[in-house]
Parts: structure tokens; sequence; C-alpha cells
């Protein structure tokens, strides 16, 4: 369809209607799957397709592979087309490997986040249908209620007390109220209150819409390009980047000086060049990105299957780096199932009128659905027949109020329900248990005391009022005034059974708990101390409105519990708590939950919560359950555990190795190894890193938050990769001097030792302990010791003539044998001594 010259904000209903051919009543299935196959899916960037051949060409992206097929491609025409022919070979084989792993994992990751995908509500076939977000197109009708992620662009149908969050659009701070209507054509868009736009969300209220616009040619995908969309870049993923420049810039400069000096010596300039290359390959860690990925992939497997799904890969680093969490309290640390405990009038007695007008303002709500009328309403049931409906004023997280005006025999009355101190701020008078009425302020000491020692219990209590409106038929906030206050509404929502447990739990992992919440002071730190939160700090919402950012950064850590907390000053909070070094991660659930998840390191949220607190979330529960996210917290650990794992044999004995050999080369009359051997080092060296991912990690690696240290990452590169080289020359020594090796018996004999070593040494280098006292993953072993064995027994197969190998002697077999066995332990000598001088730099 193409775009009207008419905004649709100015068009007439019918009229729009008739421009995207679709009526009140929606599309058909039909007609929906056809407009979305003509003009895409409803996403501001087109997904890429796992299993493309963008996914396979990406494997050779790399400008050193590159320059090695077409240097491989030059020697086929002018120099040996078999040795051109096996280097394609290992390079594809390699680049197949890559594909094959990457692809599984994206697919998996796919199927993960499909189980948390955000959905519209939209009429399908006249009937009401819950679809993919994307899956949403122009011309679909769409109902709306508090906390649903606004579709696409739309055109209001019908409204009932509509605000809708805009900030992410427009950077408007407060809730802007919506309405049906018709707009002039220059409207600008922060007037446009007939309209809805993709990016935002409803606070309260509901409504029908008709989308319009989808995808890109949204307001919000029109300036898109010049938004941030990508999330920003993750500690974790800084440091990789920077890894992998530092290896490229030591690569070059090692690979041009090696060319430079065997040209110099008059060795043939191609086989050089493909030597250099294929050195380059052996010391750049190419499949860094794909093992990352792998890695990362099978940690989001391991997590859903804990019931934690990941939405996004890099966040899982920061969830094992977590040493904060910031959390509700409600569903997390209590049942979050609330119970109604009693309906008290204004002496503190149970009273059936406080529970009677708390029913019909629960019954007849209809905005933002929540457990206390759900507990009201579930309490004991009252016939209602004899009250009509006449109008509501939905609650807000400003006034913490909810109104209903209901009509009986003629007469109009408001009952309002919400927070105790925002009800009595628009009551005048209070009613004593006999039905008299009197000035509130006579009643204000009895009711502060008995909100007080409620609150002392641990139990939540809000406040009724009244008020008699005669013949009135639509009410508004301005008519919340001169009420008459009438009683508390009592719940409860006791402490998890193993709530205290958890929290130990936790507290073993290096992460402190931190509530923060809107309940009353005296009810949070009740229940802060019912889960073991003793000696706590409290620090409430008014206090924190006095504090500057620099007193608050000083006092966040020390404050265990954050009581009478806004919407607004979640951020706040997780911001101070970044600024004073923490790795934060934030647990939310709510409408207003979107900026806190947003500003956290991690944002947590659960499968039940609304579609915007899903959407900013990195990762989300499905339970809320603070015992899956300590088996989470494990988990993310353990990947991030494993990822730095490849990390270090990435950097010891591979690139030792390289190192030595770039080395040894401006010696000898010969190239230490062809480049076919180089590259067929490389890849059977890979071999037992790509089994990481499946590695046990020791119980010490999860203990504790570890995080990102490229200095510590360096340090252990050098170290390690001096001992390999270290062993590397005395490989050297013993075949040319002590066993007066030939040019092919050399390169057969290096290249049995340096991937042995290699490979074993994995088996050393994965773990802190003694390796004999680290039981590696079943995968990893065996891929390592199978390496190991097909190495040893390859100059002895028909495969040896292709590479130019040959059998070797005994003599030089127990020679290598001996050096390879010394490593191992020089390696765990090595690393018993490093570890004791430099500690565990990650924490």
């Amino acid at each position: 369809m193409s775009a009207s010259p008419t905004p649709f904000w100015d068009l007439s209903v019918s009229d729009l209607l008739q421009a995207l051919g679709t009526t009140p009543e929606g599309l058909t299935t039909t007609e929906a799957r056809t407009r979305l196959e003509q003009h895409g899916a409803n996403v501001l960037r087109p997904r890429m397709r796992t299993d493309s051949l963008m996914l396979l060409l990406g494997q050779f992206k790399s400008p050193i592979i590159l320059i090695l097929v077409f240097a491989a491609l030059v020697s086929f025409f002018l120099h040996d087309p078999t040795d051109a022919l096996i280097i394609l070979a290992i390079i594809l084989v390699s680049g197949g490997l890559g594909y094959w792993q990457e692809r599984g994992a994206a697919d998996a990751v796919e199927k993960l986040l499909a189980i948390v995908r955000a959905t519209a509500t939209v009429l399908r076939d006249q009937r009401a249908t819950d679809i993919p977000v994307e899956e949403v197109v122009s011309g679909d009708i769409v109902t709306l209620s508090a906390g649903a992620s606004i579709p696409g662009d739309c055109r209001i149908l019908e409204s009932r007390d509509l605000f809708v969050d805009e900030a992410a659009l427009t950077g408007e701070t407060y809730p802007v109220e919506k309405v049906p209507g018709r707009l002039g054509p220059d409207t600008p868009l922060s007037q446009r209150t007939n309209s809805l736009f993709l990016g935002t969300h409803v606070i309260s209220g509901t409504a029908t819409a008709l989308v319009v616009l989808t995808g890109r040619t949204t307001e919000f995908g029109a300036v898109s390009d010049r938004l941030k969309l990508r999330p920003p870049e993750t500690e974790f993923e800084h440091g990789i980047k920077r890894f992998g420049y530092f290896l490229m810039e030591v690569t070059m400069i090692l690979v041009i000086a090696i060319f430079a000096v065997n040209v110099y010596l008059d060795r043939p300039v191609l086989e050089s060049f493909l030597f250099s290359l294929a050195l380059a390959v052996g010391l750049t860690p190419q499949l860094l990105p794909a093992i990352i990925s792998i890695n990362l992939a099978h940690g989001a497997q391991r997590m859903a299957r804990e019931k934690v799904i990941v939405r996004r890969l890099s966040s899982i680093e920061n969830f094992g780096s977590m040493n904060v969490l910031c959390s509700d309290k409600t569903g997390t640390l209590t049942e979050g199932v609330v119970r109604l405990h009693a309906t008290l009038d204004v002496a503190g007695t149970d009273s059936d009128k406080v529970f009677r007008f708390a029913y019909l303002n629960a019954f007849f709500e209809t905005g933002f659905l929540n457990p206390i009328d759900a507990a009201i309403r579930s309490a004991r049931q009252l016939d209602v027949s004899a009250h009509e409906k006449l109008d509501e004023v939905p609650y807000d997280f400003v006034r913490k109020r909810l109104s209903i005006l209901v009509a009986r025999e003629g007469r109009a009355l408001m009952i309002t329900k919400g927070a105790l101190a925002n009800v009595l701020s628009v009551c005048a008078h209070f009613e004593e248990p006999d039905g008299s009425t009197a000035a509130l302020d006579n009643a204000r000491g009895r009711i502060d005391a008995q909100f007080a020692a409620l609150s002392a219990q641990g139990l939540r209590a809000l406040g009724v009022a009244y008020r008699e409106l005669g013949s009135t038929h639509v009410i508004t906030k301005d008519h919340e005034r001169d009420m008459t206050f009438l009683g508390l509404v009592v719940v409860a929502d006791p402490p998890k059974a193993d709530a205290l447990a958890t929290i130990n739990q936790l507290r073993q992992l290096g992460v402190t708990l931190k509530i923060i919440t809107g309940d009353h002071h005296l009810v949070a730190a009740s229940v802060g101390r019912q889960v073991g939160l003793t000696a706590l700090e409290v620090l409430t919402g008014p206090a924190l409105r006095q504090m500057s950012d620099e007193a608050l950064c000083q006092r966040v850590s020390a404050v265990d519990l954050f009581a009478e907390i806004e919407p607004n000053q979640k951020e706040r909070v997780i911001l101070a708590l970044k600024k004073a070094g923490h790795v934060v991660g934030y647990m939310g659930d709510g409408i207003n939950d979107a900026s806190a998840l947003h500003a956290a390191d991690v944002g947590i949220s659960v499968d039940s919560a609304v579609d915007v607190a899903k959407e900013a979330a990195d990762i989300v529960l499905l339970e809320k359950d603070l015992g899956v996210l300590v088996r989470g917290v494990r988990d993310g650990r353990r990947t991030f555990a494993n990822t730095l794992k490849y990390v270090f044999m990435a950097t010891s004995a591979n690139f030792g190795n390289m190192f030595s050999m770039a080395g040894v080369s401006l010696f000898l009359p010969f190239l230490p190894l062809l480049p076919k051997q180089i590259l067929l080092t490389n890849l059977l060296t890979d071999f037992p890193e790509m089994t990481i991912a499946g590695d046990a990690v020791d119980p010490e690696l999860i203990a504790q938050p570890r995080r990102w240290n490229i200095a510590f990452i360096r340090k252990f590169m050098l170290t390690f990769g001096l001992l390999s080289t270290v062993f590397d020359y005395c490989t050297f020594a013993a075949l040319l001097l002590f066993l007066g090796a030939t040019e092919a018996q050399f390169r057969t004999g290096w290249f049995v030792e340096s991937v042995v070593s290699a490979s074993l040494v994995v088996l050393v280098i994965r773990s802190r302990r003694p390796f004999f006292k680290s039981v590696p993953g079943p995968w990893l072993l065996v891929a390592t010791l199978l390496v190991a064995v097909v190495t040893a027994a390859l100059p002895f197969t028909p495969l040896a003539a292709v590479f130019e190998f040959v059998a070797l002697p005994p003599s030089f077999l127990i020679a290598v044998g001996a050096i390879v066995s010394l490593y191992v332990v020089a390696a765990e000598w090595l690393k018993h001594a490093f570890y004791a001088r430099t500690g565990d730099k990650l924490r």
C-alpha cells in the first residue's frame, strides 16, 4: 500500500480504514500473511538468517585469510598446485567447522528467544489473538492495556483513561494522555494526542488502535539510524576487541619482519610470502569470535535448562561479574500472592463497610491489574448487581490512587483506594464506626499509629475514602478532594520459606542483595529482617530526594534497603551503585522499570512481566524466584570461565609455537615448517579448544564474581608463551644438535612436538588446580587425547607424503615424548608460581 499524502493523524477514521484496506473488526489471517510477505517483518533492522550464505562467508572475512587464499591461488598457477590445494582445503575445513558450530549455536539462541518473545493482541478473523510483535502489519487492529508496548505507529479508535510514556521518542518525562480525534496536518509529534508510536508503552488505561505504519516506516524507524540502537558494548566485548587488536599488531609486525628477512636471505619469494601468511594465521586468534559465540550460546542453553533465558548473549559476562543485585521484594523475597488480612475502621476494628467499599473499587476497576485488587475480590464474594459503574480514574504512579464512580438508586458515589498518605491528602473528614463524621485532624494521630503498628508487622495498609457526588456521571482527578476517610485495607505477602537460604547463597557467591521498594520503610524493614538482612541500613525516597549525586555515591554501597522509592528514583540508585564501582543487576517486571533495567549492567526480568520490562531486559527468568537467579549466576560464571580458558589457550602454547617458528626461521637454511604444515598445526590445535564450552569448571571459579582484565591476560600470555618458546628451542637443539635431523625429520619432529604439547598443555592451564586434581569435561579430554594420538601417528600414514612428513626413528619419538613430558611438568610448576605471585586479578 502506498503511503497517503495526508498524514494519518489528519484523516478521518473511515478514510484511514479505507486507505489501509481494513475494517474495525481487523484483518483476516490470510490478508495479514500476504501483507507480512509484501512489506516484511515489523522490525527496525532486518534479522540476519542464521542459515544464510553470509554466515558461511563470514568465516573467511579475515583479511589475512583472504590474502592467504589469493596467495594459494597464485601458487596454484605458478608454483605447486598440490600444496595450494592442500592449503585451500585446510582453510575450508577450518571455516566449515566454525560455520557448523556457529550455526548450531545461533539456531539454539533463536529458539530460546522465541520463548520470551514480546506479543501484541490483534483482531484476526474477528477475534482477539496474541501474535509476535514482528508479525504485526499495517491495517491490524490492536488492543492495548497498561504495560503493553505500542507495536507500530497507530491511530486511536477508542481509549479509556489512556496515558503513554513517550520518553524514548520525544524525551518527554511525564506520561502523555491520549484520546481519539482528528488533528491538523502540521501538528508536531509531541502534540499528536490521537496517535501512538512504536517504541513507546502504555502506563495506564486501555485503547483500541489501528496500526498504520510498521518497522522502519514508523517515526522511530525514521530516526533509528541516528539513534544508538545497539546496546552499549559490555566490558567483556570491549576487552575482547582490545585483546584482538593487540594480537593483530604483534602479528603484523612479526610477519612483515620475517618476510623481509627471508627475502633478504634469498629464499623463494612466493614460498616466503606463504610462510609469513601461514604464520599470521597461526598467530591470529581467527577462531576467537566463533569460540566466544559458541561458548556463550552453550551457556545460554545451560541457563535455559535452569529457567533463565538470555536475550543478549554478551550480558552473560556481566551476569557472572555481578556483585550487587537490586530487586523489589514482592514475588522475589515474598510469596507474591497477596492475601487480604483485614479491613479496619479508624478505631482499628474489623469493618464490613470498609470491605464493601474496597470490594466495589476493586470489582469495577479496569485499568492496570494488580494483586491487591485480586486479593480483595477473592477474599469474599459480594452481590454488586444493584450498583452501576459510571466512570473511573485509573491508578497512576504519581497520584497512587484509584477512583471508581458507582451509582445506586440514582446516587453517585466515588470510592478511592490507594497509598495511605496519598488518600489522606485528599480527605477533609473521617467516619467513626457509628457512621458519624468529623474533621480528619481529630483522627490523624490514631490513623498514623495504627498504620505504623501494622507496618512494623510487615503488613501493608492502604487507605479507603469516599465522596457523595449526587447526579455526577463523569469524574476526573480534580474530583479527588474533600473526601471522607473510611478505613484501612490490610494485606499480607509473607516471605518465601526459602528466601533466607537463597539470600545466603547469593552472599556466598559474592552478590550483595539490595531491596528497592515503594513500600513504607517499616514494612520493608520487617520483611528484610525476616529474610536475614540484619543490621539494616535504610534510605527512603524522600531522603534520597534531598541528597546530591555525590552524597548518594558515598552512601549507596552501605545501604541495604531503599524504601518508599519513586519509579524515577530507581535509575538514580542503579547509576550511583555503578559509579561506586559495582557491577549491578536490576530485577524488575513493572511498567516503570524499563529505565532502571537499561541503566543496570545486567537487566533481569521475568516472563510474567509487562512487555516493556521484558524488552528492556538482558535476561528473563521463567520464574520470579531468586533461587532461579542463583542457578543462573552460577551458569553465567561457568560460561565466563570457559570463555577465558580459550583466551588463555590461544595466548600460551599456540602463541609460543608461532613465535618460536618466526625466530628459528632466521637462522635455519630452510623454512622450519612449510605453509601447509603450519596451517595443519593450527587446525589440529583448534580442535580441543572447540570443545571448551562443555568443559567442567572448578568451584572456586564460580564462587566469586570475576571480570575481564587485559593486563592480567597479557601477563599470562607472555609468561606461558615464553615457556612454550623455551621448550621449542629445546626441541630444535635435540633435533639438530643431538639427533642430526634432516630437513624433513626436523619439520616432522617439531610438528609432532608443537601440536602434542599445545594440546596437552590445555589440560594444565584450564584450571588453577593441579591438572590431576581437576577433571576436564569428557569432550575436551577425548578431543585432546585424540589430537595427540592422530598427530603422533600422522607421519606413519599415507597422508604423510601429502604434507611432506617422514616416519621418525624411535630415538626421535623418545626425545619428543621426553620434551613434551618436561613441558607439561614445567607448565604445572609455572602455573602454581604464577598464581601464587599474581593472585586472581580477574576478581
